[in-house]
C-alpha cells in the first residue's frame, strides 16, 4: 500500500466514466473523549466534482485528514477504485493510492525556488527518474493553465502574493497527476482570476475522468462547478443531493439542523445614507508604490467602504496603511471633529482608536498556546487588573457579552484557541479588537474560510456597528459581499485606486469587469444596471 508513487505522466484511470472512483464507508474517528466524525460516509465518480459541505466543526477537516493519511480513522472503510483501506498509513501511502489534497493553508517553503517547491516531496516518490529539464517543462506548463502571468521558476515563493503562493501549492498536486483530488478551501486565497483558471483546469481533469471533492463554504463555488453535494453535521453524513436539486436555505438547514436561519448579507434597504456623516480618516496623496497615481479617499462614520480586485493589485496595502502599516508615501489622517492627526504607526493608530483584523489568523492573530480567554483579553489586559492582579473573572465577563453578540461558540474558554473551529477563532479575533472600543475597524478579509452562518453572524454585526457609528473598512475576495454589503467599493488595479462605486450602482458583472479595467458599459455587453 505504501509503495512508490507512479511516474507522473501516467494517465490511466480505471474507472469507467460516472463509475466509483472512490467510497467512504462509515468512517470515525476520536480524540480522546471528543468525536471528531462519528459516522461519514459518501462516494465520489469518476469525472465528477463532489461538494463536501459543512459549519466550521462539522468533522470536514478530520474527514479531509483522514484520505489525506494524516489521521487514522478508528473504524470504517475507504475504497480508491476498487482497493481496499482501513487506513493509510502516511501521506505518501494516500498519493500511492491516487489521493492528492491541496489545503486552505498555503504550505511552502518560502526560501525556495517556485520549481523546488512545485517538485517538493517528489524525488523518490516516482517509480522514473525525472530529470530537471523535463522538470522544468511540467511546471511552465501547468503554472501557465493556471496563471497568466506565472512567476519564473528561480523565484523565491515568498516574494509571490498569496493567491500565487496557493497556485504554487495546486500545481504541486497537479504535477502528480491525482486520481482524486482534494481541494480543502484551496480557493479561498485565490483572487478571482487564478480561481477561474482552476475551475477550467478543474473540469479538464473531470473529462480525463478524475474525481474532485471540493470543500468549500462558497455556494456560488458549487454552483459553477459542482455536481453532487454531501452535507456533514456534527460529524455525520446528513445526505447528498444532486447540482439540480438544492437551494442555498436548504443546504444551510441540513448543515444546521435548524429552519432558523440567520438574516442573509443583503442590506437593509431602510438604513440611512452615510453621505452626510463626518470624515473620520482620510488618505492625501496616497501613493501605494513608487510612480503610481496617488489616493485621496474619505472615509466617514457609520460607512460599510469594500476594498475589491484582483490578488495582489494593492487593496492589502492600503488597507495596511490606513492601520499604520508599511511603506507609503502620502498620508493617512485620522479626523476628530476640528483635529486631524496623521498616522504613521500601528500603535498611533491604535490611540487614535483604529483597529485592524490581519488575513491570515494562524500567522498573524493567533497565540496558538494560548487559552480562548487569554487570546481574547491579550490586547485589552490593562482593563483587567484588579488591586495590581490580573483578575480572569473580569476578563470572562468582557468575554461573555461578545460571545452573545457574535454567538461564539466556545465550550470551555481556558481550552487552547486551536479547539475552536476556524470561524469562532475569528469572531474571537474580532472580538478581541472590538474591545478596545474602535471608532474605526478595518478587516482583512474576513470571512475567509469560515462557513455561511459565521459569515452571517459577522454580516449582521458588521451591520450593528455601522448602525452605530463605526467606520468600517473591509476588503473581500468575494464579489457578492461588495455586492450585497457594502456602502461603496473602491477597486485596486495595479496599486492605483482605479473604480468607485456606490451601492446603487454596484453589480456583479460591472465590479468584476473592473477588476480588469473595463467599463461595465463596454463592448462586452456588460450593463451598468440590471
Amino acid at each position: 500500500m505504501d509503495a512508490k508513487l507512479r511516474a507522473p505522466e501516467a494517465k490511466t484511470h480505471r474507472s469507467e466514466p460516472g463509475g466509483v472512483l472512490l467510497d467512504v464507508q462509515s468512517l470515525s474517528k476520536r480524540f480522546g473523549p471528543t468525536v471528531a466524525v462519528r459516522d461519514a460516509s459518501f462516494s465520489i465518480r469518476a469525472g465528477e466534482v463532489h461538494a463536501l459541505v459543512g459549519e466550521n466543526g462539522s468533522g470536514k477537516s478530520t474527514l479531509v485528514k483522514i484520505l489525506s493519511g494524516i489521521h487514522a480513522p478508528n473504524s470504517g472503510e475507504i475504497s480508491v477504485d476498487g482497493t481496499r483501506f482501513k487506513s493509510f498509513t502516511s501521506p505518501r501511502a494516500s498519493q500511492a493510492a491516487g489521493i492528492v489534497t491541496v489545503f486552505q493553508e498555503v504550505l511552502s517553503v518560502g526560501s525556495r525556488t517556485v520549481l523546488d517547491n512545485l517538485w517538493l516531496g517528489a524525488d523518490g516518490s516516482f517509480t522514473t527518474k525525472v530529470r530537471k529539464t523535463d522538470k522544468a517543462k511540467r511546471a511552465q506548463k501547468i503554472l501557465a493553465e493556471l496563471l497568466e502571468h506565472p512567476p519564473r521558476l528561480d523565484s523565491r515563493v515568498e516574494d509571490l502574493s498569496l493567491s500565487d503562493r496557493q497556485v504554487c501549492s495546486i500545481a504541486r498536486a497537479l504535477l502528480r497527476n491525482p486520481r482524486v483530488l482534494i481541494l480543502d478551501e484551496a480557493t479561498s486565497a485565490l483572487d478571482y482570476d487564478s480561481r477561474s483558471r482552476l475551475f477550467r483546469v478543474v473540469k479538464r481533469l473531470c473529462a480525463e475522468g478524475v474525481g474532485v471533492m471540493l470543500i468549500t463554504h462558497r455556494m456560488d463555488e458549487i454552483e459553477e462547478i459542482g455536481d453532487r453535494i454531501t452535507v456533514l453535521r456534527s460529524g455525520i453524513t446528513v445526505g447528498t443531493v444532486d447540482d439540480e436539486k438544492w437551494t442555498t436555505e436548504q443546504l444551510v438547514v441540513m448543515m444546521t439542523g435548524s429552519d432558523h436561519l440567520a438574516p442573509a448579507a443583503a442590506r437593509v434597504e431602510t438604513r440611512e445614507h452615510v453621505t452626510d456623516a463626518p470624515v473620520v480618516l482620510e488618505t492625501r496623496g496616497l501613493s501605494l508604490a513608487p510612480g503610481q497615481a496617488p489616493i485621496d479617499v474619505q472615509i466617514r462614520a457609520g460607512e460599510l467602504v469594500g476594498l475589491a480586485g484582483l490578488e495582489g493589485q494593492g487593496q492589502d496595502v492600503f488597507l495596511k496603511s490606513l492601520a499604520g502599516l508599511g511603506n507609503v508615501s502620502g498620508d493617512v489622517v485620522r479626523t476628530e471633529g476640528d483635529r486631524e492627526a496623521v498616522i504613521s504607526n500601528r500603535e498611533n493608530a491604535h490611540s487614535k482608536r483604529i483597529a485592524y483584523v490581519p488575513r491570515e489568523r494562524r500567522g498573524e492573530s493567533l497565540f496558538e498556546w494560548m487559552s480562548i480567554l487569554d487570546n481574547f483579553s491579550i490586547a485589552t489586559v490593562n482593563e483587567d487588573v484588579r488591586g495590581g492582579f490580573l483578575s480572569p473573572r473580569a476578563a470572562a465577563r468582557r468575554f461573555s457579552d461578545y460571545v452573545s453578540r457574535l454567538s461564539i461558540k466556545t465550550g470551555n474558554t481556558t481550552n487552547a484557541i486551536t479547539t475552536l473551529s476556524g470561524g469562532n477563532q475569528q469572531k474571537v479575533i474580532i472580538a478581541r479588537w472590538l474591545a478596545t472600543k474602535p471608532e474605526i475597524l478595518l478587516l482583512n478579509d474576513p470571512t475567509r474560510g469560515i462557513d455561511i452562518n459565521a459569515k452571517r453572524d459577522l454580516y449582521r454585526l458588521l451591520g450593528e456597528l455601522t448602525a452605530e457609528g463605526m467606520a468600517v473598512v473591509m476588503l473581500s475576495t468575494e464579489v457578492d459581499e461588495h455586492v450585497e454589503l457594502m456602502d461603496r467599493v473602491l477597486v485596486f488595479d495595479d496599486f492605483e485606486c482605479t473604480h468607485e462605486f456606490h451601492h446603487m450602482d454596484l453589480t456583479r458583472q460591472g465590479l468584476v469587469a473592473s477588476f480588469f479595467g473595463k467599463d461595465s458599459r463596454d463592448e462586452h455587453g456588460l450593463a451598468q444596471n440590471q
